[in-house]
């Protein structure tokens, strides 16, 4: 039951933002598209009742549980920054906007360190949600299936700093110019 509410509110998710955007650029609507954007996040505090009722009812965690926690860690620390990236191609295709230029060398090493920082803050926020579901259940042989969840946060942020580290050597540089053949 937990991976399919984990897939509705990811879709929901996604309607909201798509709904919202919408409603502000073709139906001319920003204060019905702000509204439905809002309601993105709260559709992750939906998916948080849902998880802690199951698990505080007295069902077993699994893994699904666990993938809910990162699910809503990511969504805090990355939703506002994948609700801008649609809301700027949005305004490209709906209002002519300029493309946002892709950062190269330090400015895309910079991007990189922002986002070990937003994925620091993804796994604090799941790691945080994870403590309090086996805090608030208090039945360890329920929850210990949320415990092997620690271990691979670690290596997530790990990967993402090991990323920012190597373009921090070896910045990405920028793409070359197609020459055109006359």
């Amino acid at each position: 039951m937990i991976l399919l509410a984990i897939v509705a509110c990811e879709i929901g998710f996604w309607v909201a933002i798509v709904a919202g955007l919408i409603a502000r650029y073709p139906a001319g609507r920003p204060k019905l598209g702000a509204a439905l954007l809002i309601a993105a996040p709260l559709i992750d505090v939906v998916l948080l009742v849902l998880v802690a009722a199951d698990l505080i009812g007295g069902a077993t965690a699994s893994w699904h549980h666990g993938l809910a926690a990162l699910y809503i860690g990511i969504s805090v620390a990355y939703g506002h920054r994948m609700i801008a990236w649609a809301d700027a191609k949005f305004a490209q295709r709906f209002r002519g906007a300029e493309p946002r230029p892709k950062p190269t060398g330090w400015a895309y090493t910079v991007v990189c360190w922002k986002d070990a920082a937003r994925t620091l803050l993804a796994c604090a926020v799941a790691g945080a949600i994870l403590g309090a579901l086996i805090l608030v259940v208090g039945a360890p042989e329920r929850t210990a299936e949320l415990l092997g969840f620690f271990p691979a946060l670690g290596l997530i942020l790990g990967i993402d700093v090991l990323w920012a580290v190597s373009y921090t050597i070896w910045p990405k540089k920028a793409a070359q110019p197609v020459a055109s053949r006359g």
